[in-house]
């Protein structure tokens, strides 16, 4: 047998070279054309002629009409009233409006800053938010692992309608029902007294207040809180779950490695959310409370406004203060979202590549 040497044997195709072989009628080392999608894409785009706008609201206008009443709703609630912080550097009247008031400047600031009333009731409102912050955020998050890990669909969802019901309860009534259980002739106090332990006034003790506030505040919307975070739960992918366990990782390993990445952006998104609004704290709750305990421990801005400036009708100092929590909300919003990109998280917005 003659042999055949290496040099004279062919050189091996790939799959690609063969197809391409084919698709040119079997004639090697010639590469078919072939026209791009996206070739055609862009030129068919480059050709059409742009629409002006009015083309453009005439084409989307069922979207729009969709749209429409949530831009109002924004644009009467939200954005008209930005107008009204005008009144913070003005000796506001209602009578002569926004441009026949005098100009003061800085004055109402000024006024504002030498309060000592108001130093007390920024302090109150920083504490309130603080536990609130530690003890309400955090519950939200575990009853929804809870509920999660619960295997019965009728039990979970029966709990789930159990813990929704209060957060359609009015501030009135839950403080009548807090009052009732913890106040002076209240169930708490005769549970007390029957085992011989010392009386304790939950409602009017001013270092309990605060904690009182977050209870209230956790009994009310920490069911409804968890919506979120159960829906957040249930977009991650069962597979990982299945993956891990293959691994033999264990129950908490898969809750640090599966379940806390995949809920992860959606709080630090709402962890965001409630920096910007650390300084309301509740009106209603904290009014109907607020002669129980006394101003010095139960003042907050909310109140402090509506107290020294709304009932007193100064304006320009009931403005200057609400300026102030608008600024500050602002600011703990954005450094929380530029910090939160440090993390590699994408919070609220992130800019786009350039």
């Amino acid at each position: 047998m003659t042999e055949i040497r290496a040099a004279d044997r062919p050189a091996p195709r790939s799959v690609p070279d063969v197809l391409d072989q084919a698709a040119v009628g079997g004639r090697p080392g010639v590469r078919p054309r072939v026209r791009s999608r996206r070739g055609r894409r862009t030129a068919s785009t480059a050709a059409r002629p742009s629409l002006t706008l009015w083309q453009r609201i005439k084409r989307d206008k069922v979207l729009l009409a969709l749209m429409l009443p949530g831009f109002l709703y924004f644009a009467v609630f939200s954005y008209a009233p930005l107008f009204g912080y005008l009144a913070a550097f003005e000796d506001y009247q209602p009578y002569t409006g926004f441009i026949h008031s005098t100009w003061v400047g800085l004055q109402n600031f000024t006024d504002l800053f030498a309060d000592q009333a108001f130093w007390s009731a920024l302090t109150n409102t920083f504490v309130i938010s603080l536990i609130q912050l530690i003890l309400f955020f955090p519950a939200p998050i575990g009853l929804a692992l809870l509920l999660n890990s619960v295997a019965s669909g009728r039990i979970r969802k029966f709990v789930q309608s159990v813990v929704y019901l209060p957060h359609f309860i009015g501030w009135v009534v839950i403080v009548s029902i807090f009052q009732e259980v913890l106040g002076p002739t209240g169930a708490v106090q005769h549970m007390m007294s029957s085992v011989g332990l010392p009386r304790f006034d939950f409602m009017s003790d001013p270092g309990f207040f605060p904690w009182l506030v977050a209870i209230q505040a956790i009994w009310k919307d920490c069911g409804w809180g968890t919506i979120i975070f159960l829906a957040a739960l249930l977009s991650i992918d069962q597979g990982l779950y299945e993956a891990a366990a293959v691994d033999g990782a264990g129950r908490w390993r898969r809750f640090r490695s599966v379940t806390l990445p995949g809920i992860m952006p959606v709080v630090i998104l709402l962890l965001i959310l409630r920096l910007g609004t650390i300084l309301s704290v509740g009106f209603e709750q904290i009014l109907l409370q607020r002669d129980t305990v006394g101003a010095k421990a139960g003042e907050v801005l909310d109140t402090y406004v509506y107290y020294h400036g709304v009932a007193t009708q100064q304006w320009g100092t009931a403005a200057a203060a609400g300026l102030i929590k608008a600024v500050v909300g602002l600011v703990l919003v954005l450094g929380a979202n530029k910090l939160a990109h440090r993390f590699g998280q994408e919070g609220i917005y992130r800019r786009g590549d350039r």
